[in-house]
């Protein structure tokens, strides 16, 4: 595909766009009536580690062939929290996912919430899916354990995303019964799919500029927003040994080049993640983008760079001219954006956090999940916290179990909290709490187009 064609059918890819639209959102609302029906009941197992010994593990897998794992302690408060894991993984489900996404969220059994995880029923990025099959959990919960007296939706990471978009497809209207009382965003990538990665665009083109070798020169080459084209395969340890060829990550500074170096101070600069992020995010945008654009959006990307002007390194005007450049596929650009971005049409209240340093769901994407939610009438059901401290996995536990107190106080009694009160709600719970206690309440992220360049977009 030459990447700097211009698109002269663009009426036709609109007219496939809007049929694949319609398409996938009949199949979104087809979610509901799998959480309708009869599902075989879980098995009692053991719990994993840092679960109260009081607490009632389950294990199941779902129709779909999704594996689960049900908390219920005791006693139980009667709050559960539906768990959407990050990642995506691109591999089959494994049973043994939920129990470490349990051992990691104990805390909510530990202060007396039921929890309840999927690990999806398939792997890879697909967001509608995946809310489908949390909203599937939900409905086993219900008929196997009990009804709650509160359901809270809670995201992490990229399931923030999926939480999301759950929140929106499966409402009153649409399973004939409330099914999540408040929402929790923990750590999210909330940009949807159309925006949250184009960073990982602009770090293949740039490293590709520098290292040339993610495809060598003798490789048949491909366009890079693709990620890799269909059939190829690569590991994540394939793509560790490139880049540490060009860049020794996996070396000491004192040990690299000052070549090398140059070329780390250039992507960290340009791309604005630390040196410790460059790997994950190459791997990403690789073997992630080819998920996207092999299984999901027809074998086109929705990714581009055309626009986009990148600024930092030693010599912007000649990175500029000698990067390569990619148009995002309208229709491909249309699908995924379908799947994955945020309508901002969630009719319960939402909590969302987020480390201020985090480098792999960046701060500004707060920002642009508030114009979101602003576009789609729904602003005043959010409240954004941050914290100065924390890792993109997890923050701290007083975290979760403060913003948890605040969100059911929300639900319960109408009273919205703010940034300041949560604030000090948490330093109210006592010394313990307080270590953990580390809430900015005056921190307001900047737009996302101050990090990330903006680019043309179908």
């Amino acid at each position: 595909m030459d990447s700097q064609r211009i698109l002269t059918v663009r009426a036709a890819w609109a007219a496939l766009a809007l049929l694949l639209a319609l398409g996938s959102h009949a199949h979104a609302l087809s979610g509901p009536a799998a959480s309708a029906k009869a599902e075989a009941p879980p098995k009692v197992t053991a719990c994993p580690a840092g679960v109260p010994s009081s607490t009632t593990c389950y294990a199941g897998q779902d129709s779909a062939g999704a594996y689960y794992m049900i908390a219920k302690p005791a006693p139980w408060n009667g709050v559960l929290v539906l768990h959407a894991h990050g990642g995506p993984d691109l591999g089959a489900p494994r049973a043994d996912r939920v129990a470490e996404d349990l051992a990691r969220w104990s805390v909510m059994p530990r202060v007396g919430y039921a929890w309840a995880g999927t690990t999806y029923h398939q792997g890879g990025v697909a967001v509608t899916a995946a809310a489908e099959d949390v909203e599937r959990l939900r409905g086993i919960f219900r008929q196997h354990i009990g009804a709650p007296r509160r359901t809270i939706l809670h995201g992490q990471s990229w399931g923030a995303g999926v939480a999301a978009k759950g929140a929106e497809l499966f409402t009153a209207a649409t399973v004939g019964e409330k099914p999540y009382d408040g929402v929790l965003l923990t750590s999210g990538v909330l940009g949807g799919g159309t925006h949250s990665y184009d960073f990982r665009t602009d770090l293949r083109v740039v490293y590709q500029y520098l290292c040339h070798n993610h495809p060598r020169p003798d490789e048949r080459p491909y366009d890079l927003n693709l990620g890799l084209p269909a059939g190829v395969t690569k590991k994540r340890a394939d793509i560790a040994a490139r880049v540490n060829e060009c860049l020794a990550l996996n070396q000491p500074a004192a040990r690299r080049t000052a070549e090398q170096q140059a070329k780390i101070d250039t992507i960290t600069r340009v791309i604005r993640i630390p040196a410790s992020a460059i790997l994950s995010h190459i791997d990403w945008g690789t073997r992630h983008f080819q998920d996207i654009s092999s299984r999901r959006t027809g074998n086109a990307s929705p990714f581009g760079n055309v626009g986009a002007v990148y600024t930092g390194s030693a010599d912007d005007a000649a990175l500029n001219a000698g990067v390569q450049r990619y148009r995002a596929d309208p229709a491909a650009y249309a699908r995924f954006a379908l799947d994955s971005d945020p309508k901002g049409h969630i009719p319960v209240p939402v909590l969302s956090t987020k480390w201020v340093a985090d480098p792999t769901a960046f701060v500004e994407l707060e920002a642009r999940f508030l114009h979101t939610m602003q576009q789609g009438g729904s602003a005043s059901r959010l409240v954004q916290t941050f914290t100065t401290q924390g890792t993109h996995s997890y923050i701290t536990d007083a975290t979760y179990t403060t913003l948890m107190h605040a969100l059911l106080g929300w639900v319960d009694e109408g009273r919205k909290p703010t940034p300041a009160s949560i604030a000090a709600a948490c330093r109210a719970d006592g010394p313990q709490a307080d270590a953990g206690c580390v809430f900015d309440a005056g921190y307001t992220p900047a737009s996302l187009d101050t990090r990330v360049p903006e680019r043309d977009r179908p």
